[in-house]
């Protein structure tokens, strides 16, 4: 084989991954380069093959069409090599080596990142890194390990592991509701100041309740939401309904430390706020054939952190194994 094709594998490797960024920074932080030195590699590959393999414009990054041929073709065998590397690593006694986890920003700050501490310790040939992001980040893409998610739904194209049950909450300072009046239906909302999440469109709140006396049937109403605030984070929700401004909808892990608290009070408690926010959180991964014993060891501690769900804590041991519990497609 020629040797200066043997040399060329770091720059075919970097063509794959601009393939998949499609942006050089965000190659160059994945391989922790300069990106110049990305750029580098990029020029060096294309004077080998002798033509043009990367569109740059101030805009955007693209493949070529010859790009796009390379990549595909080398693609699946960067792939191999990587799963061969962590089979062979996992072979170790104790689990090692890093994962990249990424978790949204208000379930990661308040219910992820306060339990890495004691993992990281548990586990010291384990390096952790989190990114706490709203953004929906493509897994294996963007070279994480595992995601926690709020979702109803995990895709069924990924391994996923239920940490526990959640649930939307509507609620409010008793001092609001001394004021304005308590809500004792869904369509009572649309005369009260309604804390909304940043989404496209009018705020639209469903609400579902089990058959109850002479309704033979669970019923189901919807209100359009208005009020004084939107925000695409929900403590920052939680924490405008904390100072009185109004009835706000939030996901259980942000509101139960406040309920325990008696700083906020649930709002029709009767009824169940549906379709806006996940009824569980998972931990999960793209499908491969074996899970690294790095981020077994990981979902077994979240799941036993969290097994208790957001009301009252009931912490288990760590150690237990997430094995079993695979959602696989």
């Amino acid at each position: 084989m020629d040797q200066r094709i043997d040399l060329l594998w770091p720059q075919v490797h970097t063509l794959t991954l601009l393939g998949q960024l499609a942006s050089f920074t965000q190659v160059a932080q994945r391989l922790g380069l300069s990106k110049a030195a990305v750029s580098q590699r990029i020029t060096e590959l294309e004077r080998a093959v002798g033509q043009p393999l990367v569109q740059r414009t101030t805009r955007s990054v693209r493949l070529t069409d010859a790009g796009r041929r390379l990549v595909e073709q080398t693609g699946e065998a960067f792939e191999l090599i990587a799963r061969s590397v962590v089979e062979a690593r996992d072979q170790a006694a104790q689990p090692r080596g890093l994962v990249r986890i990424t978790a949204p920003v208000a379930l990661g700050r308040q219910h992820v990142a306060p339990h890495l501490e004691a993992f990281v310790r548990a586990h010291p040939d384990i390096r952790v890194e989190l990114d706490l992001s709203d953004r929906l980040v493509t897994l294996a893409h963007e070279g994480f390990d595992l995601a926690v998610r709020h979702t109803s739904a995990p895709p069924e194209n990924h391994v996923a592991w239920k940490l526990c049950a959640s649930r939307a909450l509507l609620v409010a300072t008793r001092a609001y509701l001394k004021r304005q009046g308590t809500p004792k239906t869904p369509a009572d909302l649309a005369g009260h100041a309604c804390l909304t999440y940043l989404r496209p469109g009018p705020a639209v709140w469903q609400f579902e309740r089990d058959a109850v006396g002479d309704e033979p049937e669970p019923q189901r109403l919807s209100v359009v939401a208005q009020g004084p605030l939107r925000a695409g984070n929900s403590e920052v929700l939680r924490d405008a309904a904390l100072a009185g401004l109004g009835i706000a909808l939030v996901p259980d892990f942000s509101a139960a430390a406040a309920l325990r608290a008696g700083k906020l009070r649930e709002v029709l408690p009767q009824w169940r706020p549906v379709g806006f926010f996940g009824d569980a959180v998972y931990a999960m991964r793209p499908w491969s054939p074996s899970t690294p014993k790095a981020v077994q060891a990981l979902v077994a501690h979240l799941r036993a952190a969290l097994a208790g769900g957001f009301g009252e804590a009931s912490l288990q041991s760590p150690s237990a194994s997430p094995e079993g519990n695979h959602a696989a497609p």
